[in-house]
């Protein structure tokens, strides 16, 4: 006769958490479809009970599925076009299939990082730009799903991240050096509840910048929009028309610096003569209208997280690895 816990059941997870058979499968197949707060109470359950939600998925955990999952915001945005050119190019030697989750709502990541682990489908998950809650890291370690987070370090998970309250001062040291006394800041205020907030690092490394050498970044001087040409265009235009209008201006993001020389051209200023730009990401398009830019490497991001999941695959047991990619000032005419 042998002996030992009893394995648990869907049926044993359903009397715990008080919901259907059919609820509980659509939380581990369907989350976003499912109630926040039922989700919890699944979600929990499972945890609790320690719960395998397939007879397949033990199989799983014994070999490999050869797909590596990735939850990216804004699928469309350059910057995260060109972080998933890095995961695919990094990932097509090694013969991992690419699966993309993409999120819109806090309520579908959070479906996502309760859902990803428990079914065992993945070899290993990548999270772009968007916050990882303590349980859910928790979870994540526990279920055996090797994670790398870009941008959102966790001390319990693997990260690639950059330093952009440096990549702030960088600007205002390069623009000084420059001979530019009076520098403007534009960045954007749509950050979605479950991303993070690059704009405030940057903004506060550049105003630290300035202090650094004796200046303020005078308020009247520091313009937050919506992101959207079209806002940016707007507040740029109003700015540029000032009495005493700036000599340079460091944009949060190239989309936002782009935006900024079409309204300066319009309005018949000469770049860089009248007004020096200089953006932040190093998007491809970038290059095409030679901006002056911070680069923050967004394919190497993309390809040192596959570099590290799939290390983490190999060797379960080490420890996570931080790694922070060095910024550049990548110059060219605009500034």
């Amino acid at each position: 006769m042998t002996s030992g816990k009893k394995v648990p059941t869907i049926y044993d997870v359903a009397q715990l958490s008080g919901v259907s058979i059919s609820t509980i499968s659509r939380v581990l197949n369907n989350p976003d479809k499912v109630r926040l707060s039922t989700r919890i109470r699944v979600v929990e359950a499972i945890d609790e009970l320690g719960f395998v939600p397939k007879a397949e998925a033990r199989a799983h955990a014994l070999q490999q599925t050869n797909r590596i999952g990735v939850i990216t915001p804004f699928f469309t945005a350059p910057a995260f076009v060109q972080r998933l050119r890095g995961v695919a190019s990094a990932l097509s030697p090694a013969n991992y299939e690419l699966v993309i989750f993409t999120i819109d709502s806090i309520e579908r990541l959070h479906g996502y990082l309760a859902s990803l682990p428990l079914t065992r489908n993945l070899d290993g998950l990548i999270v772009i730009s968007a916050q990882v809650e303590q349980s859910e890291a928790t979870r994540l370690v526990e279920h055996g799903l090797q994670t790398v987070l870009i941008e959102y370090p966790h001390p319990q998970l693997n990260s690639v991240e950059i330093n952009d309250f440096e990549g702030g001062r960088m600007v205002a040291e390069y623009l000084l050096h420059k001979g530019h006394r009076r520098i403007a800041f534009v960045g954007d205020t749509d950050m979605p509840e479950f991303g993070i907030d690059p704009i405030n690092l940057r903004l506060g490394g550049f105003r630290q910048g300035l202090l650094d050498a004796g200046m303020r970044l005078p308020q009247e001087l520091v313009h937050l929009v919506r992101y959207s040409q079209g806002q940016m265009q707007y507040r740029a235009g109003e700015l540029l028309r000032q009495a005493k209008p700036p000599t340079a201006i460091f944009a949060a993001t190239d989309f936002q610096a782009m935006a900024v020389i079409k309204i300066a051209k319009q309005i018949g200023m000469k770049i860089p003569d009248d007004l020096a730009v200089i953006g932040f990401d190093d998007l491809d398009l970038a290059d095409y209208v030679d901006l002056t830019t911070v680069s923050q490497h967004l394919d190497e991001s993309g390809s040192v997280a596959v570099e590290i999941l799939l290390d983490s695959i190999e060797e379960p047991s080490q420890p996570p690895q931080h790694v922070t990619l060095p910024l550049s000032i990548i110059e060219r005419t605009t500034a």
